[in-house]
């Protein structure tokens, strides 16, 4: 097997942060040589070119570079006639990024915009001031390359509901297509469901190339419930199933290496890196987007759209950016001495996210968890760098995941509203290092709770609740872009979302008193949970309480510019992402959600953008009869024929 350079690199970089650099004298020598031989102009997968400087006007400008933005790039410079611009705020991948074992090292990097949500009591209560982290990523390919990987489509009936609230064309059979329409599926037994899976996409889904022997433990444990071992991505959603990851040859796969790097040549695609867009242009007479304002180099630059401007900046940026461009809530722009071009309430409203209840961990007798200090050394990335293999390849230890309905849902209908991760690892396996940095805890939290486990052998449950009722939102601090809005998280104010969890945490007990659990010597680290020690241990009001402390974003924030009906003052956008009130602008990202799916986002937010891109497509003329004959016969659900033979 060829050695894949940059994961080396990668490898190197992973040790001397683990390691210290005391150890490892030859790196120097290895990265002098490296440099000498100009690996980069060897590499198949090089990273696109940063353009110096922006040509005047183009005909579709794309503001962010991450899971959407990339996406959109690719397909839209299909069309040769058509010159596009993406800009990105950030700057290129590095090597530590290509590992997944050190995804949770790049929080708070300079990869991460680190957004933190305002102080409230309703939860995160065990984090630094009350405040929640919102990890987001600054850098080519987004939140793509902070994630932990994971390729979740949702369920069906998800879609169904998008359709049913008056979003015509988002139905579940109407978006499958796109989810296939970029997927290389890599499991061979997946990849025979063609109706559910698609091989030869851009996008590289595969399975772990490292387990521990608690991955087979907890489908096990899964069945003993009697629950069945599933495609989550396929028929049923409901049950137990290896988790499939957005990578290739054990290292990440984010979309700017998926879908960017392979059209980097292409002469009418421009890229602009460490380009922060703080204004869209917009006519105040014609009501017509023509262009945005931006800060490179220090400096304020404008450039010109001739079709279209498309927000794909995130669940935050969007909304933010809309705003500062006088689309918004009327009175708070007033406010805010920013003219309003179109009163529009949901902008930055609707905020929904998925949360878990951190810190479940148990103990058990044998050494086979993921404990880093134990795991990464320099056998383990010689492996990961030439064998690409080895612990090196664990996404943080994530091995199964599992879909479940508690008694506040419909056990007779295949929509949980419970995703358990199922990890060989928790928040003591680094000993309290960048784990609770990551998340904020305290450190009278963290010490108090889990300073007595450090380094020790664990796996964790972390449940998290898929359809929370509650709502968040975001305002501007000021009319300054780049100060960072406010978020308001609202988490937990809900109170069926507080039943929902608490019914999460007593299944995650559950699994551990299995028998395929036990084996292992399962049991809970019972540490009382600070805050909490003054109600009763295990009753629903001790559950409750705890919830409320270690209150864990899985960082996939949504739906602040909902698309939806005109006649819903929270709709912010129609059903082909346009902009109501505004000719020339679309948003395209996880903010267009009306409701969060039911599972991770990023592989919804990569079909979103594939659809998307074929709207302006068809909006703007270029498919033509053939072409969209081709894609009726490929969205048809009986169909035998393939988009070839169509």
């Amino acid at each position: 097997m060829a050695v894949h350079v940059p994961v080396i690199l990668g490898a190197i970089k992973a040790a001397i942060a683990i390691i210290g650099v005391g150890k490892l004298s030859i790196i120097p020598v290895l990265l002098a040589a490296l440099a000498y031989f100009h690996y980069d102009q060897f590499d198949p997968e090089n990273r696109p070119y940063s353009m110096k400087n922006i040509e005047r006007e183009y005909d579709f400008i794309i503001v962010g570079g991450g899971s959407a933005g990339n996406v959109l790039a690719n397909r839209l410079t299909e069309n040769p006639n058509w010159k596009v611009l993406l800009i990105e705020a950030g700057g290129h991948e590095t090597e530590i990024s290509d590992v997944p074992l050190l995804s949770l090292y790049l929080h708070k990097s300079k990869l991460d915009w680190k957004y933190r949500t305002q102080p409230q009591d309703s939860a995160c209560q065990a984090m630094v001031d009350k405040r929640c982290c919102w990890t987001r990523g600054k850098v080519i390919g987004g939140s793509s390359v902070l994630n932990t990987m994971l390729y979740i489509r949702g369920n069906k009936r998800d879609y169904d509901q998008w359709a049913a609230l008056g979003n015509e064309g988002w139905s579940y059979e109407e978006v499958l297509p796109y989810f296939k329409k970029s997927e290389d599926q890599r499991n061979p037994y997946l990849a025979r469901d063609t109706r559910h899976h698609g091989v030869g996409g851009y996008l590289t889904v595969q399975d772990a190339p490292y387990n521990t022997p608690l991955a087979p433990a907890f489908l096990q444990a899964g069945e003993e419930m009697g629950y069945d071992i599933v495609d989550v991505n396929g028929a049923q959603q409901t049950g137990f199933a290896f988790y499939q990851f957005t990578m290739r040859r054990g290292a990440r796969c984010s979309t700017a290496k998926a879908f960017l790097r392979p059209v980097r040549l292409r002469r009418n695609l421009h890229l602009s890196l460490w380009t922060h867009a703080t204004k869209v242009l917009i006519d105040p007479n014609t009501k017509r987007a023509y262009g945005i304002e931006f800060i490179k180099n220090g400096k304020k630059q404008t450039v010109l759209a001739r079709r279209e401007v498309i927000l794909s900046a995130g669940a935050i940026n969007s909304p933010q950016l809309l705003m500062l461009s006088g689309v918004g809530p009327a009175d708070h722009l007033r406010e805010k001495d920013i003219e309003v071009i179109q009163d529009l309430p949901g902008v930055g409203q609707n905020i929904q996210d998925h949360i878990a209840v951190g810190g479940l961990a148990f103990l058990i007798d044998q050494q086979i968890s993921i404990v880093q200090n134990r795991l990464v050394n320099i056998p383990s990335a010689l492996r990961y760098a030439i064998l690409e293999s080895g612990p090196l390849t664990s996404s943080i230890g994530l091995e199964v995941v599992a879909f479940l309905t508690t008694k506040y849902g419909n056990k007779s209908d295949d929509w949980p509203d419970m995703e358990f991760m199922l990890t060989s690892a928790s928040t003591n396996s680094d000993g309290g290092n960048q784990v609770k940095r990551a998340h904020g805890l305290t450190d009278e939290f963290y010490n108090e709770v889990f300073s007595s486990i450090n380094n020790r052998d664990v796996f964790g449950v972390f449940p998290m609740m898929l359809r929370p009722k509650s709502r968040g939102y975001l305002k501007l601090a000021s009319k300054n872009p780049l100060r960072y809005p406010l978020i308001y998280h609202n988490y937990l104010t809900h109170p069926d979302d507080v039943g929902v969890l608490r019914e999460g945490v007593k299944a995650a007990l559950a699994v551990a008193e299995t028998q395929a659990m036990k084996r292992f010597g399962a049991r809970y680290h019972a540490t009382p949970i600070p805050n909490c020690k003054h109600l009763p241990l295990y009753t629903d009001e001790y559950w409750d309480c705890v919830i409320r402390q270690y209150t864990m974003t899985i960082y996939h924030m949504s739906c602040s510019c909902s698309m939806g009906v005109r006649s819903d003052p929270m709709s912010v956008l129609d059903n082909r992402l346009r902009v109501y009130g505004i000719e020339g602008l679309r948003v395209i990202d996880a903010s267009i959600m009306p409701r969060i799916t039911s599972g991770n986002i990023n592989a919804p937010v990569i079909m979103i953008a594939e659809k998307g891109a074929d709207m302006i497509k068809e909006d703007w003329g270029m498919f033509s009869q053939t072409k969209r004959r081709k894609r009726q016969c490929a969205s048809m659900v009986n169909s035998t024929l393939t988009l070839e033979n169509c």
